[in-house]
């Protein structure tokens, strides 16, 4: 049986419109040739990033709404915004995993697909920083025996 994550990641990149995009941002779906870039934007090093922009423009709306219509001084109008941005925030980033997980459900990838890609790719930075790492080590150690004379 093959790993539908490495099948997966192969498809074609194709960035949705700005209008769709935001649809996404909402939680919306994407049409079907949006699927791999569902998969790349929930899978990037950036994704954390990326799931914070979705939250900010979810927010936008409430927040220009509370601060165009609560009947209050600017003051407090800016505490109650800053008070839900703060909260908004902090719910975001405690289920960050399970609504990006959510968000390559409704693209069509098994659950778990973009932790699995994520984690693989994490491991493959890994293994390239430490083979760097042993470069870097043997080099040194080459130079110390070229200047010790051995």
């Amino acid at each position: 049986m093959t790993d539908p994550v490495q099948h997966d990641t192969s498809e074609p990149i194709v960035r949705p419109a700005p209008h769709r995009w935001v649809r996404y941002a909402f939680g919306g779906a994407l049409p079907a040739r949006h699927r791999g870039w569902v998969l790349y934007d929930t899978t990037t090093r950036t994704w954390a990033l990326r799931h914070v922009v979705r939250m900010l423009v979810q927010l936008a709306v409430p927040i220009a709404l509370l601060l165009a219509f609560l009947p209050a001084g600017w003051g407090l109008r800016l505490a109650c915004a800053g008070g839900g941005l703060a909260l908004a925030l902090f719910y975001s980033l405690a289920y960050m995993p399970e609504a990006v997980e959510n968000r390559v459900v409704k693209a069509g990838y098994p659950a778990g697909t973009a932790t699995k890609v994520r984690d693989r790719a994490s491991l493959a930075r890994q293994q390239q920083e430490t083979e760097r790492k042993r470069a870097a080590n043997a080099k040194r150690a080459a130079r110390y025996r070229d200047r010790m004379g051995r």
